[in-house]
């Protein structure tokens, strides 16, 4: 007989499309087991600020094809510190709620392992990020939708490019890792992709530019993991020029491959995901994440998750380069 009786859903980080397919999966999965259910608004600033709000069937109704989360996210540094994490452990058992599923990202899952491990609160993490970068899981909520949103960008730059023989780099999001840059370059075409995984040296860049340009190829993209910080695409640009005299034209992708209606692809895994998170509670599972390894739904703790470091396809990248001949 399960102990859980009523549980809190919660959105935290950055958005990523397909986050609302995932609370509409997690709260029907839920009444369905005839558990109460309660969204926290704004992530872990809504815990502490006592930001609850009772959801029921009608609640999700219409929104597995919205992006962004109706539960609103946000980033709450007093989090950070334990005597908040008291205090919202507090807030928790006074609302009588006995466990949590976070939908976010590694950062996230940090808070719910604190919050597990110094306060004993049961906590699911349901990975939720358009970078992809959490170990455990093949995919997460929102990279499919992400990759697609900068391909038919990167597909109508083409157009330009081709059309006044220039070379354009293109800076998608992804911070620290290209998956988004790796999958992009290849399904996009482009000649380059820069990783921040797999460094490529300025001169090599420069040296297949010039051997495209010697074979009659005017036109070229080049993808650009944005790195610690947006903007580094323009950094880039000027290396080249500097090396090579070309005059690379840059556009930076940004939040708009964070928002807008979620792939069919993501919604399935959303929706998978958010049900599973609600069968891990109450089966008695905490201090996880439900991640998918193929077609399996899999169970991975959260100190595996920061102990392990997703590894980028390299594989991606050098293919890429080969078929942009």
């Amino acid at each position: 007989m399960s102990s859980i009786r009523k549980i809190a859903i919660m959105t935290s980080g950055g958005d990523a499309p397909g986050m609302n397919a995932a609370i509409r999966a997690s709260v029907r999965m839920a009444i369905s087991k005839n558990l109460e259910v309660v969204g926290i608004i704004g992530g872990y600033s809504g815990i502490l600020h006592d930001q609850y709000q009772p959801l029921q069937l009608r609640s999700v109704a219409n929104i597995i094809q919205r992006g962004g989360t109706i539960l609103k996210t946000a980033r709450c540094a007093e989090f950070l510190k334990p005597e908040y994490r008291k205090i919202a452990a507090d807030k928790l058992r006074a609302q009588n709620i006995d466990g949590i599923i976070c939908i976010g990202g590694d950062g996230s899952f940090r808070g719910a392992h604190l919050l597990n491990q110094e306060q004993a609160i049961k906590t699911i993490g349901v990975p939720g990020t358009i970078d992809n970068d959490i170990f455990g899981t093949d995919n997460t909520i929102g990279f499919d939708t992400a990759v697609n949103t900068a391909l038919d960008a990167i597909d109508r730059i083409r157009d330009t490019a081709a059309s006044h023989d220039r070379l354009f780099i293109v800076e998608v999001m992804g911070r620290n890792s290209g998956f988004i840059a790796a999958e992009v370059g290849l399904a996009g075409g482009a000649e380059l992709i820069f990783s921040p995984e797999y460094l490529f040296p300025i001169d090599q860049a420069v040296s297949q530019i010039k051997t495209a340009v010697s074979k009659g190829k005017m036109s070229s993209i080049i993808i650009a993991a944005e790195g610690q910080k947006s903007g580094r695409a323009y950094d880039l640009a000027e290396a080249i020029r500097k090396k090579s005299g070309f005059d690379a034209r840059v556009c930076i992708l940004g939040h708009i491959q964070r928002g807008g209606t979620p792939t069919a692809l993501d919604r399935v895994l959303a929706s998978r995901l958010g049900a599973g998170a609600v069968e891990a509670l109450v089966n008695g599972e905490t201090n996880c994440m439900i991640g998918i390894n193929g077609t399996k739904l899999v169970k991975v703790p959260f100190e595996e998750i920061y102990n392990n470091k997703k590894e980028n396809s390299r594989e991606l990248i050098d293919l890429a380069q080969v078929l942009s001949l």
